[in-house]
């Protein structure tokens, strides 16, 4: 089962964002996006969510996502923006049964308890959302996305977490902890689609990702296989290497020099 957007274009008005985009994300995976600023993977996510409009096809579980009653595809994945401006003064609990009504799970209780609970919200229950930090914030809309697809496998059928730079406004406690959630969700069966501009924990956590570049796919593949010094220093403009510590085996990313030279050209 995946998620596969295959030649998805979209235009600004007259401006081209993307260029013909083709990804794939499988069910038991994270896949990342990655890439520099404005390079199209906010627009591509939201394509993949019907956010704009765009041309290409996207299916989902097999499935062309165009046949999906709103419904269906509600219970099926939860997505989660950049960003989210609520208006009135909702409680953290009630921003979470918000996804807890859209999904399949209405019925429990507890749910929207349990995934405060396993964003790190315990006590923030009864806390109004405005009242909240930017990082509190975000993992309450975490937590209103897990309500809504909470279990990675029903009969058998994944479901999906979209996730849009989920850690941007987290300290680096929260930000792995954000990636474990995210984490376990693939290994229990589900699929992750995800944003990201953090490197480090792109290397650490993604099996698959996608180098977006000018709105276009510049590398796809295994993590450790696209992480390369040539694709990255391509993508960002700046020289980058990858480096593996021996004791670890783990990859990291750090600047080759403070300057933005003309980068090594494109891998293969």
């Amino acid at each position: 089962m995946s998620l596969t957007a295959l030649n998805i274009a979209v235009h600004y008005g007259r401006k081209p964002v993307l260029h013909g985009i083709t990804v794939k994300a499988e069910a038991g995976e994270m896949t990342a996006i990655v890439g520099p600023n404005g390079s199209g993977k906010s627009t591509l996510l939201k394509a993949i969510c019907g956010d704009v409009p765009y041309t290409g096809t996207l299916t989902l579980n097999g499935h062309p996502i165009t046949k999906f009653a709103p419904w269906e595809i509600a219970s099926i994945r939860g997505v989660l923006p950049q960003s989210s401006t609520i208006a009135f003064p909702f409680t953290a609990i009630e921003i979470v049964r918000i996804g807890l009504t859209a999904g399949r799970e209405a019925q429990n209780p507890n749910l929207a308890q349990e995934a405060l609970n396993r964003v790190g919200l315990s006590e923030f229950g009864d806390r109004f959302y405005q009242d909240l930090s930017g990082g509190e914030q975000q993992r309450v809309q975490l937590a209103r996305v897990l309500a809504q697809v909470w279990r990675p496998l029903v009969d058998g059928i994944p479901r999906w977490l979209l996730l849009d730079e989920p850690v941007s406004s987290l300290d680096i406690a929260h930000q792995l902890d954000v990636m474990d959630i995210a984490a376990r969700y693939a290994r229990d069966g589900g699929g992750v689609l995800t944003v990201m501009h953090d490197l480090n924990l792109t290397a650490l956590y993604a099996d698959q990702v996608a180098i977006l570049s000018k709105g276009r796919v510049l590398a796809a593949g295994p993590t450790d296989e696209v992480l390369t010094d040539i694709n990255l220093s391509a993508a960002y403009g700046c020289k980058l290497r990858v480096n593996t510590p021996p004791s670890t085996a783990l990859t990291y990313v750090l600047p080759h020099s403070a300057s933005r030279g003309k980068p090594p050209g494109l891998q293969g």
